[in-house]
């Protein structure tokens, strides 16, 4: 393996391309990779899928993330204008196909993969969603985390201390947050979508308590002057991050409290527990009613 040497990239795009299917080529051939510098050779990168953050230095080249396969040679060309070559290390926040479809391609070309325990539990098998009609299957041995914990990982690499942290069952029973201690950067995976209402993957075991105690430990790590990268939506800081955690308390206790007068899902949807929030949080991906739902789900799951 030869980190940092372009090489090793042009081994990846190889690779790509040959297990790439034609359609996939086509979704994502108009996805352009952005960056953006936070300093202390780190950058935040965004495609199509959840956002990545990426560390440079002698160390060599540390990813979180590396969203959908299709992407990786133009993930590995920005990091490559940034000066990096291809990644010596891989983590995953979680276990979903945004966050980890370009492990089998940076696994085959020589990345160590890290996550937590659940991830590799996750991907090692297949997974049927009732919840949204899909099958999932079992990711390639290639692909798997090679390094697991449990609570917490610590690495020291490019002049920072990173510790990736565990947190109870939130987005998925996976989710990890990773601090960038000397650089005062925070990647929280899908425990925050900045702007959006939050997917909880209730399946893989995510929890809204969870979720609302996850971003509170990511508020406890952070200070006014901390770059939060989000799972999904653009760089963030902790005020959004808690603005983001009151509209998480103020929904979950208004689907508590109905589902305390004996009401069922869709009634509770129909009384509309978002809608003093809609108007900020409602315009992603995830309607206000399909937040809703999650948020019940979740509630009576356990």
């Amino acid at each position: 393996m030869r980190h940092g040497k372009p090489v090793a990239g042009a081994l990846i795009v190889g690779f790509v391309l040959a297990t790439a299917g034609a359609s996939a080529a086509q979704d994502f051939e108009g996805v352009k990779i952005g960056a953006r510098d936070l300093g202390s050779g780190l950058h935040m990168l965004t495609g199509r899928g959840g956002n990545m953050l990426v560390s440079l230095g002698p160390d060599g080249v540390f990813l979180i993330d590396d969203q959908y396969a299709p992407l990786t040679p133009k993930i590995l060309a920005a990091i490559e204008r940034l000066g990096g070559g291809a990644p010596r290390f891989v983590i995953n926040t979680h276990w979903h196909g945004d966050h980890t479809g370009g492990n089998e391609n940076l696994g085959r070309a020589g990345a160590l993969i890290l996550a937590h325990d659940d991830v590799r539990t996750r991907m090692s098998s297949e997974h049927v969603s009732q919840l949204r009609s899909r099958v999932t299957p079992a990711s390639p041995a290639a692909a798997l985390p090679v390094v697991t914990f449990n609570d917490e990982l610590g690495l020291h690499l490019n002049g920072n201390t990173i510790r990736a942290i565990h947190v109870a069952p939130a987005h998925t029973d996976g989710d990890s947050i990773v601090h960038f201690a000397e650089a005062n950067v925070l990647h929280t995976g899908d425990v925050y979508f900045n702007g959006l209402y939050p997917f909880i993957d209730v399946e893989s075991g995510g929890r809204v308590d969870g979720v609302i105690a996850a971003v509170e430990r990511a508020a406890a790590l952070a200070d006014e002057a901390t770059r939060i990268v989000p799972g999904h939506g653009p760089l963030s800081n902790r005020a959004e991050l808690l603005r983001y955690r009151d509209m998480l308390v103020a929904v979950r206790d208004a689907v508590k409290a109905g589902i305390g007068r004996g009401l069922g899902q869709e009634e509770i949807v129909a009384s509309q527990p978002s809608a003093a929030f809609d108007a900020v949080w409602g315009n992603g991906f995830m309607s206000p009613a399909q937040f809703t739902s999650f948020v019940y789900q979740s509630l009576i799951a356990d």
